[in-house]
């Protein structure tokens, strides 16, 4: 069965932004007052024309420039990188303006209890409600600052901003030739979105680095078309382990986003991209399994096609268990965490490990020791990270490139590297 949110095709977000578009524009109108009180006074009225004209004339513009390419959403290549940049300067300075106005707002909530103060002791003054203090406006201005900053550091420096998050897992069951035995994960690539292949390369070059016994990568290749990954073929390919590359498909994957001429076309894209798998020297695990031998053992490795609640349900975890053995020692490769949870947790098979991707972490947010917060934890039980039920665990992978917003703050792209371990007396997790 496949299922995927409406809001995803053309009508649906097309609708979505325009009226954000038009919430957009009601802002630039009260920032624009706001910067023209921040520029009372000024010597120099070519200055001030430059800051409060340049300023709207930049922010309708982008806005404008949004809507122009809403159509491209949805079409045959969907969203290109010059669409994310629109897109994700549109969100800038929206967030920026919200902040601005949030600040401006309440002084003139102040100006209005004044003035109505005033009123009610019958003052005669020409002017009851006060002026904007022009100070509130400078407020607005450097407060207004942070995120402009922070977006603009995202988009230019953060997104490529490659980190490795290492974990170890320690299991009583682990076959005692894979003690010490590593994975690098990658996940989610979004090949589409790259704009530096400079950039993607230090990613690449540190997947590389790692030198992990096991590659594995869990789904979303691309945004929609197989086409997107063409250009960088040789470099994700270039990726190699002693035990094997392997792979599943995400839900992007699918192209279930964009338009096709065709149901034949859209089949046609997903073969395409089947074979790319193969180029990259990556096993597609399509709900199956394969075993792995190290010093006579064996582990199973599973892999399944996208499982996700509300999103595209190809997978058949049945299908995959086929053949693998009640006591074999499982890994799992599903790309939606949501896998996990409905369907995997509580299976009798026991799965040891799965490792997923899907959630980016939204691309933003604040990871520091002791706290976590990203606005997809609203939707997201097990948005990034290890998750673990009674010895069973989940590894959501933070993702290595980037869909819709050209950035990321604060939840930088991952390398992945998990290592095994046997557990011994007096070893914790």
């Amino acid at each position: 069965m496949h299922t995927y949110p409406s809001f995803m095709h053309g009508s649906g977000i097309i609708k979505i932004f325009l009226f954000i578009s038009a919430i957009s524009l009601l802002f630039d109108w009260y920032v624009f007052s706001g910067l023209k009180t921040l520029t009372t006074g000024w010597v120099s009225q070519r200055k001030r024309n430059v800051v409060v004209w340049g300023y709207l004339f930049m922010a309708v513009g982008i806005t404008i420039l949004l809507i122009i390419g809403l159509g491209s959403f949805s079409t045959a290549n969907g969203m290109r990188p010059y669409h994310e940049w629109v897109l994700s300067l549109f969100l800038t300075f929206l967030i920026t303006k919200l902040i601005f106005i949030v600040v401006l707002f309440l002084g003139d909530i102040g100006r209005f209890f004044i003035g109505l103060f005033n009123l009610v002791r019958g003052k005669n003054k020409k002017q009851v409600f006060p002026g904007r203090r022009k100070f509130v406006s400078q407020v607005a201005v450097l407060v207004a600052a942070v995120p402009f900053t922070s977006f603009f550091y995202a988009m230019l420096k953060g997104k490529y901003d490659y980190r490795v998050h290492k974990t170890t897992l320690y299991f009583d069951d682990l076959p005692e030739a894979f003690n010490g035995f590593t994975i690098t994960q990658l996940s989610d690539i979004h090949s589409g979105s790259f704009d530096s292949t400079e950039g993607m390369q230090k990613g690449i070059d540190l997947a590389k680095a790692q030198k992990s016994d096991l590659f594995v990568f869990t789904g979303d290749l691309v945004n929609n078309a197989a086409f997107e990954i063409e250009p960088y073929l040789e470099r994700f390919a270039s990726i190699k382990a002693p035990y094997g590359q392997f792979s599943i498909l995400g839900n992007h994957d699918y192209g279930d986003y964009i338009h096709w001429n065709s149901q034949q076309e859209k089949e046609a894209n997903l073969d395409t991209l089947k074979q790319h798998h193969k180029t990259l020297g990556y096993h597609l695990l399509l709900d199956e399994n394969v075993t792995i031998e190290k010093g006579g053992q064996k582990i199973s490795l599973i892999g399944v096609q996208n499982w996700g609640r509300g999103f595209i349900q190809a997978g058949d975890l049945n299908k995959a268990l086929m053949g693998v053995p009640n006591d074999a020692f499982k890994i799992l490769l599903s790309h939606d965490p949501t896998h996990w949870e409905d369907h995997v947790r509580y299976n009798p098979a026991n799965i040891h490990l799965t490792l997923s991707g899907h959630t980016h972490g939204a691309q933003f947010g604040v990871e520091t020791a002791g706290f976590r917060w990203s606005p997809v934890k609203y939707k997201y039980l097990d948005w990034a990270g290890l998750a673990n039920y009674k010895d069973r665990y989940l590894y959501v992978n933070r993702g290595f490139g980037f869909l819709a917003f050209s950035g990321r703050l604060g939840i930088w792209p991952e390398i992945t590297v998990i290592e095994l371990r046997k557990k011994t007396a007096g070893t914790t997790t």
